[in-house]
């Protein structure tokens, strides 16, 4: 064959394409089928795969509002009114009324003064970031961000030190050693793979002293913690000390997006800074209106944070009966620490063959010999799906014990 008729097979004789084939890691995942699943249709907290029906114990729909009708109902009615997409970036062709709608009611549930929507709560993290460190700056990042912080940090040129997970005397320490002129802190309010509220109290009394900036990714504190789900900062009684809120619309809100919220000045400041603020498409009408919708649910309906935390503690009481190590979550977002790869591949493999899903995470995802399964619990579950669920852990341990 005469590979110059057909360029795009010379191509393929590159040494990128020589990586792609070799990649070890791409190769595994393939072999063992552990990600990237296609469900074939969804019932509340049932998913089906190939004709077998699964419980979703992975997802982030912490209140359970993915299928709440009003936010269906608000979804439908901003397509018709606006169409499917602004097509474009807010700098290039403008916003749209509702996406200041929707930015002055965060702000003001939040307690902030103004806020800026997202297409992604990637994005809105690492702008997060990206809109207000610079390269003169030192940021003391816990060693478990999130990648969407990380990419943030990385893409800011700052220099970067991070802390042991959760501990502000080893971030005090740094600062007392490496302090800068400005200095900035990066914390989740809740860390998604370890269940942890951070310790934001005494995170904040070290700002306090060396005079630093803080930036909270609450994607997994909001809708959970606060009055209402305001959060983790509201939890704490600690809004006004936080500097700048970030977090995602696809868990609590049931949705697709993200925001930053902060002082008006900071906000119009990261608008000019921010390449992922300013080159991003705008969020969707449908994206708004049902995040707007979710929003209002959350201070309407606190049966949906109250179910949540019922479920929650049963949830828990199942994992101690079988002596099963969840890192000492605080939150919805309970690990099951088993320590070994194989341990965990096994484990999750079982919990399949009883009907329930979850999601593996290992080394180097999470620190050596903190192998997990990473489960999630929601309100929408019922008591049927935890008798299920208990069942399936109960049947998982057995087949690792």
């Amino acid at each position: 064959m005469n590979l110059m008729s057909f360029p795009f097979l010379k191509s393929r004789g590159s040494a990128l394409w020589k990586r792609i084939r070799a990649d070890d890691s791409t190769r595994l995942r393939l072999k063992y089928d552990t990600y990237y699943h296609i469900f074939d249709k969804q019932e509340g907290t049932r998913v089906f795969k190939d004709g077998k029906e699964f419980i979703m114990l992975s997802s982030n729909d912490y209140l359970g509002l993915s299928h709440h009708p009003k936010i269906k109902e608000a979804g439908i009615e901003a397509i018709q009114k606006w169409g499917s997409s602004t097509t474009g970036a807010r700098l290039a062709n403008g916003g749209r009324i509702f996406h200041r709608e929707l930015e002055e009611k965060l702000a003001a549930f939040l307690g902030k003064e103004a806020c800026h929507v997202f297409s992604a709560g990637y994005l809105a993290c690492a702008s997060a970031i990206t809109g207000f460190a610079d390269r003169k700056d030192l940021i003391l990042a816990d060693k478990n961000l999130h990648s969407s912080l990380w990419s943030g940090i990385q893409l800011s040129g700052a220099r970067c030190e991070r802390f042991a997970h959760n501990n502000p005397a080893h971030a005090s320490e740094i600062l007392s050693d490496e302090g800068a002129d400005t200095n900035i802190f990066v914390l989740e309010g809740v860390y998604s793979m370890e269940g942890h509220i951070a310790k934001l109290p005494a995170f904040i009394e070290i700002a306090r002293e060396h005079n630093a900036f803080v930036i909270l990714d609450d994607a997994h504190g909001f809708g959970v913690l606060g009055k209402n789900g305001r959060g983790t900062a509201d939890h704490f009684g600690m809004t006004e000390q936080v500097d700048v809120l970030c977090a995602s619309f696809s868990k609590s809100l049931a949705g697709a997006g993200g925001f930053v919220a902060s002082s008006r000045e900071a906000i119009e400041y990261m608008r000019s800074h921010s390449k992922q603020t300013i080159f991003s498409a705008a969020l969707s009408p449908a994206s708004c209106a049902c995040a707007q919708a979710a929003l209002e649910i959350m201070q309407n309906e606190p049966e949906h944070q109250e179910k949540l935390f019922k479920n929650l503690e049963r949830y828990r009481g199942i994992l101690a009966s079988l002596e099963l190590d969840t890192w000492e979550s605080e939150t919805p977002a309970i690990p099951i620490v088993l320590g070994e790869k194989e341990k965990v591949y096994y484990f999750w493999k079982a919990l399949l063959e009883k009907g329930i899903y979850s999601i593996i995470s290992i080394a180097p995802g999470v620190p050596p010999g903190k192998d997990l399964i990473r489960t999630a619990i929601s309100a929408s579950h019922t008591e049927e799906d935890l008798d299920r669920i208990e069942e399936a852990m109960t049947y998982a341990k057995s087949k690792i014990s």
